[in-house]
């Protein structure tokens, strides 16, 4: 799939555009694994941000060895945040996402998927998946009688949804925050196909090479009972809104559904008044 698809870099919430000229990969290719962009190197460390943290080293069901940061909560944690950050880059780079949830009293646990940042292996989706429930399965032992909330963005956020709803750690988990996922791997590249004249002609015979095994739109059904919040702004000009409200309206009871009027894609809760939001509602589900 061609990169410029999801632009989810995320750097002290500056997002831009990857270049068009990626779209030989998906005429090559012609794989899901396109969406994948990883950079090994660390840009910085949380220290390098005046976080407190720790290296977690752990391992994907097939051996793979995976690489995270446990961010502890400033004094006693209320819940423990496992965050699934977007395709491009690595933790380094989306640390800015979450940096300020320990100061608010949560544990954050956030990885890289296989090959990025220090984590080894090459990126595929199946394989992504597979570090998913890895991941959740670290951060349920990380926490000890914590409990869990899940909390992904654009491409982390599709990976969330269908994790959770094949979990075997289902019953650990108090809340999954979804914040500007698609609803669709093949919509979402037919739709960004579409938006220019030169693919425009092959958004469809194109998109439908790319996998939809893994699809948000059905995988959400299943997240139920489990408290759901989904979060898009109207400004996002990567993930549309109406991505979210397919996702909503096809998500069981209990649900929530955040409209913001102003945000950049994933940079929503880059505002005190949004973080403050998101905190009162994480408090809500984690203290029932």
């Amino acid at each position: 799939m061609p990169v410029f698809l999801i632009n989810t870099i995320s750097n002290g919430g500056i997002n831009f555009r990857l270049p068009l000229i990626a779209l030989l990969l998906l005429l090559v290719a012609g794989c899901t694994n396109q969406f994948f962009i990883p950079m090994q190197q660390l840009v910085r460390t949380p220290a390098d941000i005046g976080l407190t943290y720790n290296n977690i080293d752990f391992e994907s069901s097939d051996g793979t060895s995976l690489h995270g940061w446990w961010l502890p909560a400033n004094g006693k944690a209320k819940a423990t945040i496992l965050f699934l950050h977007g395709n491009a880059e690595n933790i380094s780079t989306h640390i800015g996402s979450v940096y300020w949830l320990p100061a608010a009293g949560y544990n954050v646990f956030l990885f890289d998927y296989r090959g990025y940042g220090k984590s080894e292996g090459k990126a595929d989706i199946d394989g992504i998946m597979s570090d998913a429930e890895a991941a959740l399965s670290t951060a349920v032992n990380l926490a000890g009688n914590k409990p869990i909330i899940v909390y992904g963005q654009s491409i982390g956020a599709a990976i969330a949804i269908y994790a959770v709803a094949h979990s075997s750690n289902r019953s650990n988990i108090k809340s999954v925050i979804i914040e500007s996922s698609f609803s669709s791997y093949r919509d979402i590249a037919r739709e960004k196909l579409a938006e220019h004249w030169l693919t425009w002609p092959l958004q469809y015979p194109l998109s439908w090479t790319i996998s939809d095994r893994y699809k948000p739109l059905t995988a959400i059904k299943k997240i139920a009972p489990i408290p759901l919040l989904l979060v898009y702004s109207n400004e996002d000009k990567i993930i549309p809104i109406n991505h979210g409200q397919q996702l909503y309206d096809a998500a069981m009871q209990p649900k929530r559904f955040w409209q913001i009027k102003n945000g950049q894609h994933i940079a929503i809760f880059s505002r005190p008044e949004q973080q403050q939001r998101l905190i009162n509602y994480i408090n809500s589900n984690a203290s029932k």
